[in-house]
């Protein structure tokens, strides 16, 4: 068997190192030149991700992503504020929690290595096809066009390949655009650092607006005590934080902005809606070239929605199918869990147990059922924040408590 997967972004190199470490034929194609040059900025992987991941890589490979990852249990208890820096609330007991957070960057360096010469960077792909005798075809703009018995999109919200199986887009906007960055815990004032703490935290303000900061630290919270095998690009405490605003006139026009002008644009924003000066040191003393804007994008919550394409020879999985906003902090997780449940159904294929079709369409059951809970996590938080655009003023710290309280069940579910 040999199987091509377009994009290489988590969910398509998991895949990819799945395959390779079982022994088969894979090709792993992407249109980036360098697989550190990627947007995002941290990823959350709890228990069912990490366990998923152990059935794709070498052990080795999972210590060295362990010692370079921050435990959530190291944490202090999730903070919520109000938009003044007043604290509402804390979020559950973490000490128990056997999830982790890692750089997005040495996540994808740790695959890559692990997919090795069958990554191929810089090859855009610009259609997928089958031929006349039923095998799936990979077009490049810039090569010659490969041919597969499995091909797998992994190429993200804005899919090809999970378009031209549904024909038509797989997602639409949810409603929120989002701001990212960040910040050395050092560069903060005295006060913001003891406010702000070990932890992560969100605050929430009238009209929908919202900034979560999450606490990243591979090696004061390191997850494995293994010095000599840390590889993680952040080398002290960090806050990785992002803005949330309603998409709007007045907001949108602040997706076009990069760097500074964006980092001032968006702490001018906050502050015309009120907010305390000291809640927005972590934007204004944030690496201005960490700064950047995107758009929330989400696919249907109805599992009967997800893939909506007969099971065949072409599938996909991750973003290009169940497009998650990062709410719930669970999407890069849901793609590596989807890798590996593909990667244990084509064994059964290559066993001689059933066809290439029937478990392409195994797959895709169980991929729907995922793909609709994480949804739903996500959805259901996003709507909780969008809700504060009508209901908070005055009694803000009432109304917004036993909302922050339910997003933060569902997180840490």
């Amino acid at each position: 068997m040999r199987v091509v997967v377009v994009g290489g972004g988590i969910g398509g190199l998991a895949l990819g190192a799945g395959l390779r470490r079982r022994g088969l034929e894979v090709s792993v194609f992407d249109r980036d030149t360098d697989v550190a040059a990627t947007g995002g900025y941290h990823i959350t992987l709890d228990e069912r991700a990490q366990s998923a991941l152990r059935g794709l890589v070498a052990p080795e490979t999972m210590r060295r992503l362990l010692a370079s990852a921050s435990a959530l249990r190291l944490r202090d208890r999730d903070a919520f504020w109000d938009r003044r820096g007043r604290l509402l609330g804390r979020g559950p007991d973490l000490s128990g929690d056997a999830g982790i957070d890692v750089d997005r960057i040495t996540l994808r360096m740790l695959l890559a290595e692990e997919v090795g010469d069958a990554l191929h960077l810089g090859r855009t792909v610009s259609d997928v096809s089958q031929g006349e005798d039923g095998a799936p075809r990979v077009l490049f703009t810039d090569a010659a066009p490969v041919s597969a018995d499995l091909v797998v999109g992994a190429d993200g919200t804005h899919s090809l390949v999970a378009q031209r199986l549904a024909g038509g887009r797989t997602n639409s906007p949810a409603g929120i655009t989002g701001f990212s960055g960040r910040t050395l815990r050092t560069d903060l004032s005295p006060g913001e650092q003891q406010r702000l703490g070990p932890r992560s935290g969100l605050a929430i303000g009238p009209r929908g607006a919202a900034l979560y900061i999450g606490f990243l630290d591979p090696v004061g919270n390191v997850a494995l005590d293994a010095p000599e095998l840390r590889m993680s690009i952040t080398s002290g405490p960090t806050y990785i934080w992002g803005a949330m605003f309603p998409e709007s006139p007045a907001t949108d026009p602040l997706r076009a902005l990069r760097d500074s002008a964006l980092q001032a644009a968006l702490s001018r924003r906050f502050r015309e809606q009120g907010w305390a000066e000291h809640t927005l040191e972590v934007i204004a003393r944030a690496d201005p070239h960490s700064v950047a804007a995107y758009r929330f994008n989400a696919a249907p919550t109805r599992a009967t929605e997800l893939a909506p394409w007969p099971a065949g020879r072409i599938t996909a999985l991750g973003d290009a199918v169940h497009a998650t906003p990062p709410t719930a902090g669970m999407g890069a997780g849901a793609a590596i869990r989807d890798a590996a449940a593909l990667l244990q159904h084509l064994g059964n294929v290559t066993d001689g147990d059933t066809t290439t079709a029937e478990a392409v369409n195994q797959f895709e059951a169980g991929m729907r059922r995922r793909g609709s809970e994480v949804l739903s996590l996500a959805m259901r938080t996003v709507r909780l924040i969008l809700a504060t655009d009508t209901t908070l003023g005055a009694a803000a710290t009432a109304v917004t408590t036993p909302v922050l309280a339910a997003a933060a069940r569902l997180r840490h579910r």
